[in-house]
């Protein structure tokens, strides 16, 4: 962090970003909180339950004498991964959530936040507790962004193609052709460094020896992508994994996520609703295996993240999590936090590849060339895109 803050700032902080949370869902008919359409997408009303529920389990129970929960049986109900927390329901069963109702979660999410805002202007709060909330605070971030994927994902497989929010722009990227950028070999250093917020998994800042290579500046588009579903790739086994063939196979996949040839045209759902292919938007809602197929197709691969990270300050990102080449592993002397803080990232280091950057979904201010986040490489419900490199 950047120094203490005051009260005011802390509570000015705490109720801007847990507001954003309701604006998202502001656009939702009440039948939307409620749907789970795949194990990996949860509702809305579990998003909201969820972030309130670490407020009042990591800060109001430790820190203030008598605290009185909202509901005891919530810690069962919004509970996500922690063990150390206790029993949980089981990830696919959010959707069978119908109670509590969405009045009552919004009931919750009020009460906790009187109960925060009486705790943040009293004697109780200490820069521990500070620091604790600084991760509560980016938590909900995290969940804005996963409130925002979902909530696609739910609009996106209702056959009528409802929208979001018709007055969303789609993002566009530059006509100019896609330049490489050069790097020579050498000796870098990547992983956080600063006094501001990070994540466990950005800390341990180290040298890294890269050989030469060169980025692309510009995320691969609509356009770009379209030529590789033309050309056969989907139908080709030699540009995919072994698994990522598999993948193909087995979902008869022929196209990204939200794609859909209708009258031998291709329409993509967006928050708008179903529309035309945009060809200049940037390519999204695509898994690791589709992102490094399209690559070996180019005759070319995806990033490491020491690369992306090193040459981040030379390109624009934000617009897409870009996959990148790399495992979702450790840095040297990383350790996890005794008791249940400690289970936020070590504990999914296997199985995962990173992504960088940030996307359309992610809020103001969460986003920094560091951030490491991480995705199984079948996912395609999450914003991610392609960057380049060789």
């Amino acid at each position: 962090m950047t120094g203490p803050m005051t009260t005011t700032d802390l509570l000015r902080k705490y109720t801007n970003i847990r507001q954003h949370s309701v604006e998202i869902c502001a656009p939702l008919e009440i039948e939307d909180y409620v749907v789970q359409p795949i194990v990996d997408v949860s509702p809305p009303k579990w998003h909201l339950g969820h972030t309130t529920w670490f407020f009042e389990t990591f800060i109001l129970q430790p820190n203030v004498p008598g605290y009185q929960v909202f509901d005891s049986q919530y810690n069962f109900v919004f509970n996500s991964y922690y063990e150390t927390i206790g029993a949980r329901v089981i990830r696919t069963d959010r959707g069978n959530l119908s109670r509590p109702s969405v009045a009552d979660v919004y009931k919750y999410r009020e009460y906790v936040d009187q109960q925060m805002k009486t705790f943040l202007e009293s004697d109780h709060m200490t820069e521990k507790v500070e620091s604790l909330l600084e991760l509560g605070l980016n938590h909900e971030q995290q969940h804005q962004e996963l409130l925002m994927t979902d909530i696609k994902y739910i609009l996106g497989h209702n056959p009528l193609f409802p929208a979001y929010n018709r007055e969303k722009s789609s993002l566009k990227i530059p006509s100019e052709n896609t330049q490489m950028i050069h790097f020579d070999e050498g000796v870098y250093e990547i992983g956080y460094h600063g006094e501001g917020f990070c994540f466990d998994n950005e800390l341990g800042r180290h040298k890294v020896y890269l050989n030469e290579f060169e980025i692309a500046d510009q995320l691969v588009s609509n356009a770009e992508y379209l030529q590789f579903i033309e050309a056969g790739g989907y139908s080709d086994f030699r540009f995919w994994h072994a698994e990522g063939w598999e993948w193909v196979q087995q979902n008869k996949a022929k196209s990204p996520l939200y794609w859909h040839s209708i009258d031998m045209q291709w329409m993509h759902y967006t928050l708008n609703g179903l529309t035309e292919l945009d060809l200049n938007t940037p390519v999204c809602h695509i898994n690791f295996f589709e992102a490094s197929a399209f690559a070996a197709w180019k005759g070319m691969r995806l990033p490491t993240e020491a690369e992306w990270e090193v040459a981040s300050e030379h390109f624009n990102w934000g617009k897409r999590w870009e996959w990148t080449n790399s495992a979702y592993l450790p840095y040297p002397g990383f350790k996890k936090e005794a008791g249940a803080v400690g289970e936020y990232n070590g504990k999914f280091m296997v199985n995962q590849m990173v992504l960088r950057g940030a996307s359309e979904a992610t809020p103001a201010g969460h986003s920094r060339n560091t951030y490491r986040n991480f995705f199984q490489t079948s996912l395609q419900w999450q914003f991610t895109g392609i960057r380049l490199a060789k």
